[in-house]
């Protein structure tokens, strides 16, 4: 995710980003630049085409069909944007619901047993890192595990680790009830805790597995293109050849929303406007070695 400072305008006028859509864009805005140029040429040197042309109507088409586009990508981004902010709830979520796990531990596990707080200090934070890889479709890396490798060997990286990982800590729970450590009633108020990590975990995964449906998708693009596409051939007759960079620059708006829609979606990954995932969960594991 990129970090800035909104308050800076001109930095963000002038600056050309990596994730900035005029660079991702700009072999097309060459191209739509290039066609609107030569549908101009076309219509008011080469046919000649008076301003009474029939063709001039189509600007009245694309006057009507503003709105409708403008609507359609007020929605697209605001759906997206809903998907990331979510996302970002989730997260959140997961921080506050690891740090109350670990307060809740630190003062129920007794001053002494070094063991068992070692192995809740290593486990909570693995669980977000490996939520984390679990989402980006990476190999999960558990190098939180280096000071407990038989918990390591426990992990099978065929299966899904989350799951794995919140098994393990209510199975630990459990053999701490058992043995008397924790009592019914401090189990009962751990367990709120664990649960939520696999609700978590499964919105997450609802999220990242259910994308825009693909013929809301497929459409907006296509009335995207033929938006564009038709556009100098009503406005070069107002226009003449300023139509090209006007057509240029409307393509560079509407696509762009389009872009920024796609890249925000799907929140978990490694785009540069996807949530720091990587960030909250070494901050997990900075909090939660504090606390326990």
């Amino acid at each position: 995710m990129v970090s800035y400072d909104p308050k800076k305008w001109f930095v963000f006028v002038f600056r050309f980003h990596e994730a900035d859509t005029f660079r991702k864009l700009l072999w097309l805005i060459a191209a739509i630049c290039a066609y609107a140029w030569l549908v101009a040429y076309l219509e008011s040197s080469v046919f000649k085409l008076a301003e009474t042309s029939h063709l001039r109507n189509i600007s009245i088409l694309h006057n009507l069909l503003g709105f409708v586009i403008s609507i359609l990508l007020v929605f697209r981004t605001n759906t997206a944007y809903d998907r990331w902010w979510e996302g970002r709830k989730l997260w959140g979520a997961l921080v506050n619901n690891s740090r109350n796990l670990a307060i809740k531990l630190s003062a129920i596990l007794p001053e002494g047993d070094v063991e068992n707080r070692e192995f809740f200090r290593d486990i909570i934070p693995a669980y977000a890192a490996a939520l984390r890889d679990h989402l980006r479709n990476d190999t999960i890396r558990l190098e939180l595990f280096d000071n407990n490798p038989e918990l390591a060997l426990e992990i099978d990286h065929q299966k899904h680790v989350p799951n794995q990982l919140a098994g393990i800590m209510l199975a630990k729970i459990m053999e701490l009830y058992r043995a008397g450590i924790i009592s019914g009633d401090q189990l009962i108020v751990l367990n709120a805790e664990l649960q939520s990590f696999t609700d978590i975990c499964g919105a997450c995964e609802r999220i990242k597995n259910t994308p825009i449906p693909f013929s809301y998708t497929v459409f907006i693009k296509k009335f995207i293109f033929f938006y564009v596409v038709t556009l100098p051939l009503g406005y070069v007759f107002s226009m003449g050849y300023l139509v090209v960079p006007v057509t240029g620059f409307v393509f560079y708006v509407v696509a762009s929303l389009e872009l920024i829609a796609e890249e925000i979606e799907d929140p978990f990954g490694k785009d540069s406007n996807d949530l720091p995932t990587a960030n909250i969960a070494h901050k997990i594991q900075v909090h939660i070695h504090e606390l326990i």
